[in-house]
């Protein structure tokens, strides 16, 4: 018998809160995300937060913990190599990554992919380097629109992006380069999550503007999680955000996109207001993206705030039978050097208003915890190979 109806999953991209044991060799020593950013601003009141047990969990100047946390908490190291978000999720849901995806934040990418890249298609290649995509644009796709030069760049992911004006380049020819990329970093040394068609229209700067047309070639899981167990066992499988890209839509019934992770919230407490019966998703990737990559405290503290606002509504909603679980899929401490993610073990915040107990929990191996308890909840088997065990038990 399943102990709860529905269960909110809620992946705050980013929010790690520690070092892991192993964080030097990936340049990540000393690395705190949560920690940091409460010591290096004025003051951050996430009361919510608080509540449910996040300073119990972890020491943070200014937030005190409480006498009675409302939740149960405890750390998740990550097993998996790497400190990606495909990795982080895959692991969630109960994979075990043993080589990394590549990101080419730092350096954009390798000569020899761009040289085979360029021979394959016949473009000559311009861009090669981490960029928002309408900075790219602006930048150059004056330049693509008057040579048939080809924009690729990349982000803070593990992404190679291709650019390309539907009038003069063409969505079908856009689409033959991206496929062409695609398998050419199959390849480990160059393997990326994702490779992004990112259509565009405008002639000039300041009237580029991305259009719908966009189409992800991304990997798909390479072996059934915990998301494939609930849907095959007819219960709902919501995401929100970024989860659809993230496991290629594999498991999922039903994919919300959103704007930003504020809205992602917003669209979480409208989920959180239907009859449903499974899995809510959600992934808020601003945290990452818009803050942590570009390392700036002050508005990663405010996105913390903005959550822990519209986390105050969700918490209102709850029933009896739902249980929700806060956490991470990485670190990305924005007073680190450089701009890629951070080697951290992340927070496992859970509560369900039919919660008797609250405290603290032994740290766990595995974020794959997260995927076997959802599993063990609907009283179902993870699938074989896959790596965590339940913790539903200690959920009292």
């Amino acid at each position: 018998m399943k102990r709860w109806k529905r269960i909110f999953v809620i992946v705050i991209d980013s929010l790690g809160v520690g070092a892991m044991e192993d964080a030097a060799a990936y340049g990540d020593t000393g690395t705190d995300t949560l920690g940091h950013i409460a010591a290096s601003v004025k003051a951050l009141r996430i009361p919510n937060l608080q509540r449910l047990g996040m300073a119990n969990l972890h020491e943070l100047a200014g937030v005190s913990p409480v006498e009675k946390p409302k939740g149960y908490y405890m750390k998740l190291k990550e097993a998996s190599t790497g400190k990606d978000t495909m990795t982080g999720h895959w692991e969630m849901m109960g994979l075990h990554i043993t080589r990394p995806f590549r990101t080419f934040t730092e350096t954009g990418f390798p000569k020899e992919l761009i040289d085979e890249l360029s021979k394959r298609t016949g473009r000559t290649i311009i861009g090669n380097k981490s960029a928002s995509g309408t900075e790219i644009l602006e930048e150059l796709a004056e330049e693509e629109i008057a040579t048939g030069h080809m924009i690729v760049y990349t982000s803070a992911d593990s992404v190679l992006q291709i650019c390309g004006n539907e009038e003069t380049f063409g969505l079908e020819e856009l689409y033959r380069c991206c496929e062409i990329a695609r398998e050419i970093t199959m390849r480990d040394e160059w393997k990326v999550g994702r490779v992004i068609a990112r259509p565009y229209t405008g002639k000039k700067k300041g009237e580029f503007k991305r259009t719908s047309n966009r189409h992800d070639y991304a990997l798909k899981p390479y072996g059934r999680t915990a998301l494939n167990v609930l849907k095959d066992a007819g219960l709902d499988v919501i995401s929100v955000g970024k989860i659809f890209d993230i496991f290629d839509g594999e498991g999922l019934t039903e994919s919300n996109k959103s704007k930003s992770s504020v809205y992602g919230m917003e669209q979480t407490i409208e989920i959180a207001g239907r009859d449903f019966n499974g899995l809510c998703y959600v992934n808020l990737v601003d945290f990452d993206a818009l803050w942590g990559h570009r390392r700036n405290v002050e508005g990663y503290a405010k996105e913390l705030e903005k959550f822990d606002e519209k986390l105050g509504t969700l918490l209102g909603m709850l029933q009896e039978d739902d249980l929700l679980v806060i956490t991470a899929d990485h670190g990305n401490d924005p007073t680190h050097t450089g701009t890629d993610h951070t080697r951290e073990k992340v927070p496992f915040l859970a509560y369900s208003p039919s919660m008797e107990g609250a405290g603290a929990l032994p740290e766990e191996e595995s974020f794959a915890v997260v995927g076997a308890t959802i599993a063990d909840n609907f009283g179902l088997e993870m699938p074989e190979g896959t790596i965590g065990h339940s913790v539903l038990g200690k959920l009292r």
